[in-house]
């Protein structure tokens, strides 16, 4: 894992040897799971380290110390970015979603092995919690890495945040397009103009993208709509 710790202070990060034990050991178990459960397609160490955990971590460059802030992960799969954001900030309040229902257990058990507090895994689809009173509107950031385009994931995203709050999107190349895109869903939805940050991870020759949109309105109450409607017809 030091090489994690190398990249991470790359990036202004700094890894304590314990945090770096917690990753060795979620990587173990990422491994050990995804011999029955398809959790990721990336299955080599460095790779892991690399691609996931350090892609993670690089969400932190704009967000700023998340100690006693809420952070909720829509569609987190195997954990991606939200547990390493645990990670590098303890006292984080984390809330990780995922809707199929063995990724929400490999999640239980990850949160459960690493003695993480503080961490809720909630087996639900975004457009249902997004409409319920204990986690809409609840949130100081609401983040996905790979889950849908800009224009549905801001229908995901915007109705967890507090008016003042912030969305996060990880995104690839196509990040200016899907943002521009997005604009108008964005506006209709309480969002700011998006601000797109550029990330470059070391030995990847793709530039990714974190985007940001501050939350300044609240979200009309029809939002987000029901389950597959913002997928289906994007705003």
């Amino acid at each position: 894992m030091e090489r994690l710790a190398t990249q991470a202070a790359g990036f202004g990060l700094h890894l304590e040897a314990a945090q770096l034990e917690l990753f060795a050991s979620y990587q173990a178990l990422l491994l050990e799971w995804n011999e029955r459960v398809n959790l990721t397609a990336i299955r080599e160490p460095e790779a892991i380290q690399r691609l996931h955990f350090l892609d993670s971590l690089t969400c932190a460059t704009v967000m700023g110390d998340l100690n006693g802030r809420s952070l909720i992960d829509v569609g987190t799969g195997a954990g991606f970015p939200g547990l390493p954001l645990k990670i590098l900030y303890p006292q984080l309040r984390l809330t990780l979603v995922e809707s199929v229902q063995k990724k929400a257990r490999f999640l239980e058990e990850a949160v459960a092995e690493l003695g993480l507090a503080d961490v809720s895994v909630i087996a639900q689809r975004a457009e249902v919690l997004g409409q319920q009173a204990n986690h809409r509107s609840q949130y100081d950031w609401a983040v996905a890495r790979a889950v849908a385009e800009m224009r549905v994931l801001v229908e995901y995203l915007l109705p967890f945040c507090r008016v003042g709050g912030h969305a996060l999107a990880q995104k690839g190349g196509n990040a200016a397009s899907e943002t521009a895109a997005a604009r108008d869903a964005v506006a209709e939805l309480g969002g700011a103009a998006p601000r797109l940050h550029p990330v470059r991870l070391p030995d990847h020759s793709e530039t990714h993208y974190l985007v940001v949109i501050e939350k300044v309105r609240e979200t009309p109450a029809r939002y987000p709509r029901r389950i597959g409607i913002p997928a289906k017809r994007p705003l």
